[in-house]
């Protein structure tokens, strides 16, 4: 049975949350339908334009995605304390932009007077919208609401376009993070609708590795959340990995997916799976049946315990795959 939602977001336990959402129809999101011959080739275009949006907006971090021709994937970081930084009149400018607001809202934002009563009563709204700006729910609500619309303009028609529910799943600690941000990057040459990352439409590596083939100004994508290096004080906000260390590694392990069979990843073993201490087979279980291996909650077999008891669970599904995928 589906848990509520609220017991598989917990901040408590990590800001890190893999979700994906799948197509409900026959026909593709994406690319091109054998049966009828229709491409919907472009709506690719339209999931990757519209993340780029909403991580604008809201107060969570695009760490990674991978748009595939019936679903999608997602690595998002909640940065909470971002949105409780936020001014009233910043909430309000940023829930302008995907809503109308309301006349209060309107009012306040074209700077006319308020009563006390009004100021009251406008800050309890604005309290509730800080709290959906930093909610996956909400985000990925715009996200597929927004793209049924669209789809169900294209198709002339009415319905569903997504499941009702999008899978997610809390990454506790770095090796959960690092293996399924890989695992999506993959998603297209694991589904051979690529050859190499580099090549990878419509996904977070390709984006990533375009910016560092930058011969007049190598840099970080701004709408993706930047590597910041292994962990040290004064840590920078990031992700904390080297870029060039993940880039590597994911190269290496998508050669190894194209060529249909085992690699021989530990002759070079990138720094990475060094610090993370994983071995040639924990990694690539990781990144080839990531949402397989995995329930709600992944990581450390101590974290999973620890979050599913916050949550009131007596069991913890998934802890028999965190012991045998990512202990040392």
């Amino acid at each position: 049975m589906p848990k509520a939602r609220k017991t598989l977001i917990s901040l408590e336990d990590t800001p890190y949350y893999h979700c994906v959402s799948r197509c409900v129809r026959r026909s593709f999101l994406c690319g091109k339908d054998k049966l009828t011959g229709a491409n919907y080739e472009h709506r690719r275009q339209w999931v990757e334009k519209r993340l780029i949006i909403l991580s604008g907006v809201f107060a969570i971090d695009l760490c990674a995605y991978a748009v595939m021709s019936n679903h999608t994937h997602v690595v998002l970081r909640v940065n909470k304390s971002k949105a409780e930084s936020w001014t009233n009149r910043q909430v309000i400018e940023r829930w302008h932009q995907l809503y109308a607001g309301n006349y209060l809202s309107q009012r306040f934002m074209a700077r006319q007077s308020l009563g006390v009563a009004e100021k009251k009563q406008l800050d309890i709204f604005v309290q509730t919208w800080r709290e959906r700006l930093f909610s996956i729910s909400w985000f990925m609500r715009n996200l597929n609401e927004h793209i049924a619309r669209q789809a169900n303009r294209e198709d002339n028609c009415t319905g569903r376009f997504w499941e009702g529910r999008f899978k997610s799943q809390a990454l506790l600690d770095d090796k959960a993070l690092a293996g399924c941000m890989a695992y999506v990057d993959l998603n297209p040459v694991r589904a051979c609708m690529a050859d190499t990352p580099e090549t990878s439409d419509h996904t977070s590596v390709k984006e990533r590795i375009r910016c560092t083939q930058n011969a007049e100004r190598i840099h970080q994508p701004k709408h993706l959340l930047a590597f910041v290096g292994n962990p040290r004080q004064n840590m920078p906000d990031g992700l904390p990995f080297e870029l060039k260390d993940y880039l590597a590694l994911v190269d290496l392990t998508g050669k190894v997916y194209r060529n249909d069979k085992r690699g021989s990843i530990n002759q070079h073993l990138p720094p990475l799976l060094e610090r993370l201490s994983l071995t040639q087979n924990q990694w690539e279980a990781l990144t080839r049946d990531f949402e397989k291996h995995f329930s709600y909650f992944v990581g450390s077999a101590n974290s999973i315990k620890v979050a599913y008891q916050r949550q009131g669970y007596t069991r913890s599904p998934g802890l028999s795959s965190c012991l045998a995928l990512l202990s040392p």
